[in-house]
């Protein structure tokens, strides 16, 4: 069982979307107002662990999975370009036009190629393996859906220790900038990895 929680943490908590939007978040002072945020990404992680432990890999088809991924893809993208048009009010360096909601941490995560790799092999592998069913099942999807809010949240404390000294509206728009092309070479990598090389395989063997 503890392998099960090394996997979960190892993945959660590794550099992705929804985690550098966190650390956005806490860069422009948002930390404490986008619990939403972390909120929605913790309840698309339990929804995925009870969908997959319920019904298993049976169901979980390669088409399915590339709609995901072009979905979350598309989204993670249209908030590249929001961090990026993003304005800095140099009175108010705090803030930024736009907190994260509850409904983007739920929506982006449910399509988040990421959500679907952390929780599939642990629904469908690790749970059964260890015996993990029923009652314990729905205990042990809370608890890792619980790890899972802490993912963005912690990247979001990090973010507002670093942000505290910073002072420059220049320099806060510049990270935004940055952000926004990590986002889009997340999105880009993920798009490659998840959405077009299966399409080609599936072709190919068409």
């Amino acid at each position: 069982m503890l392998a099960i929680i090394v996997y979960a943490l190892g993945i959660m908590y590794s550099p992705g979307p929804v985690n550098l939007l966190g650390l956005n978040m806490g860069l422009h002072g948002q930390a404490r107002r986008a619990i939403g945020y972390y909120l929605g990404v913790g309840l698309a992680m339990l929804i995925l662990f009870m969908l997959f432990g319920l019904a298993g890999a049976a169901w979980v088809k390669p088409g399915v999975l590339i709609v995901f991924g072009a979905l979350g893809c598309g989204y993670i993208l249209y908030l590249a370009v929001k961090i990026a048009r993003a304005s800095i009010d140099p009175n108010a360096l705090a803030s930024t036009p736009r907190v994260m909601t509850f409904r983007d941490g739920l929506f982006m995560q449910l399509g988040n190629p990421k959500g679907v790799v952390a929780t599939l092999p642990i629904a469908t592998l690790q749970f059964p393996a260890a015996g993990i069913h029923g009652a314990g099942l729905i205990i042990w999807s809370l608890g890792l859906a619980a790890l899972a809010v802490g993912a963005p949240g912690s990247y979001a404390v990090l973010g507002a220790i670093m942000g505290r000294r910073l002072e420059s509206a220049r320099v806060l728009k510049g990270i935004n900038l940055v952000m926004a092309a990590l986002l889009v070479g997340v999105a880009l990598s993920m798009g490659w990895e998840h959405v077009w090389l299966p399409l080609m395989t599936s072709s190919g063997q068409a």
